[in-house]
């Protein structure tokens, strides 16, 4: 690679303009105090705006000489003149500043770097790997994705969503592996909005996808900036939302929801073993409390005989029928869940923990409700928590109440249609053309095309 020494600096100039032309956070500035000019060219979302105003805006005007404004800049240590082209997109991703003065090309350390803003994570946890969160600030946001995915195919688009909020929106892809169709229909999307006020990541997530009335979410929120990373580097689209700490990741399948973090730092099958335990919690949480209402009441006689003998003396001081039994123990779970969720922080935790013990134990003493239901009920409820996006979980929920339903109204056979009947809605969505119950990445296809190719 040729030198810059060797090259022109209006010619470096341009082909760097060339080369960032859709980075829409990318700053250039054009200095000039009486014959003296300079230039200067950094990413906002990656440099110290302090550090930029200071110590080269400031004092260029201050010198007023580009000799000794060339002087001044060499004078910090950590900055030098670019050896090569690759030199100086590599440094001016990471937040250097390029200032071309005197038809040199010099690059200057300015840095951006965010700590006191970053929290951990505290819907999405990890055992190990990154432990920081989006903020509600979008900058922050941008910078957290930037300072992980240093490269110019990174793209960043701005829009304004609501009428009157006019809330910022960043879309964000890598332009080589990015499906165009879907960042065009995206777009079209966003731009149809026609909310007034839009506040969150969610609201927009609600607003673009059809159908509306859906069980499952076709789009994911996340707060993690690794996660987001992941994503882009498969071709995927995220969309930063101001004052949120979330972003929206698309398209997003069935098989994404399932996924956490920790699968991508443990071994191979560790991480297989994981997401498999995942799926049997999946099918536990939904099929468990019908399963109960249709062996106790329709056919009881699938069942061994102990286990039959043993429901049922568990069941003999219970006055009403199972599914009143599944449908009170399932809806307490769920009050015990909103009052954890809406409490204080402070008190919340003591107060679900000591009314759960106290309305298991009295309901049992009492014969309300089964020793048998008091388990269900609980791995019911662990089961539903092992889902790593709360978005899935919260679809889950509302998911196992159908399935009651049905096992009230038709026994077993009524569970059987109820499977058939979902897996087919499955297969119906799409999330921005891509089918929703397809199990792999979209770059894992990529791949397979290019070979295939």
């Amino acid at each position: 690679m040729a030198s810059t020494q060797k090259l022109d600096a209006e010619q470096v100039k341009q082909w760097l303009q060339t080369r960032l032309h859709d980075v829409a956070d990318l700053e250039q500035r054009a200095m000039k105090c009486e014959d003296e000019q300079t230039y200067l060219m950094y990413i906002k979302s990656m440099s110290n705006p302090l550090s930029v105003h200071e110590n080269l805006v400031n004092r260029f005007y201050e010198l007023g000489s580009e000799d000794l404004y060339e002087e001044y800049i060499r004078s910090f240590p950590s900055s030098s003149e670019a050896e090569d082209q690759e030199e100086i997109v590599r440094l001016l991703l990471k937040g250097y500043v390029v200032v071309i003065v005197n038809g040199k090309v010099l690059l200057f350390d300015a840095v951006l770097v965010l700590t006191s803003f970053i929290q951990p994570a505290s819907t999405e946890n990890v055992i190990q790997g990154p432990d920081d969160s989006f903020t509600e600030n979008i900058e922050i946001n941008l910078n957290l994705i930037r300072h992980r995915y240093q490269t110019t195919d990174l793209k960043a688009d701005f829009m304004s969503v609501g009428k009157i909020s006019q809330t910022r929106v960043i879309i964000m892809y890598d332009d080589k592996k990015v499906d165009k169709g879907v960042l065009k229909e995206l777009k079209k999307r966003l731009s149809e909005l026609k909310s007034d006020i839009l506040q969150s990541a969610s609201e927009i997530e609600k607003h673009t996808m059809h159908p509306r009335l859906r069980l499952f979410p076709t789009l994911m929120l996340t707060e993690r900036p690794d996660r987001t990373v992941m994503n882009i580097s498969q071709g995927k689209i995220a969309v930063l939302v101001d004052s949120t700490g979330y972003a929206i990741l698309l398209p997003a399948i069935f098989n994404d929801f399932f996924t956490a973090m920790d699968d991508k730092i443990q071994l191979p099958p560790i991480g297989w073993f994981l997401k498999g335990v995942r799926y049997i919690a999946l099918f536990v949480t939904v099929l468990m409390p019908s399963f109960y209402v249709a062996f106790t009441s329709y056919n009881p006689e699938i069942l061994k005989l102990q286990i039959t003998l043993l429901v049922a003396g568990s069941r003999a001081t219970v006055p009403y029928p199972s599914f009143f039994e599944v449908l009170f123990m399932l809806l307490a779970m769920e009050f015990l869940t909103e009052a954890s969720v809406r409490l204080p922080k402070a008190i919340g935790q003591t107060a679900t923990t000591v009314g759960g013990l106290i309305l298991g134990t009295a309901a049992t003493e009492a014969g309300l409700v089964s020793n048998v239901m008091i388990i269900l009920v609980a791995a019911v409820a662990i089961t539903n928590f092992v889902i790593p996006i709360n978005m899935m979980s919260s679809g889950i929920r509302v998911t196992k109440y159908l399935f009651i339903v049905l096992s009230i109204l038709f026994g077993l056979v009524g569970i059987v249609l109820g499977m058939i009947a979902m897996i087919l809605y499955l297969t119906s969505l799409r999330s921005f053309g891509q089918p929703y119950l397809r199990m792999f990445s979209m770059d894992w296809k990529r791949k397979g095309d290019q070979q295939s190719g």
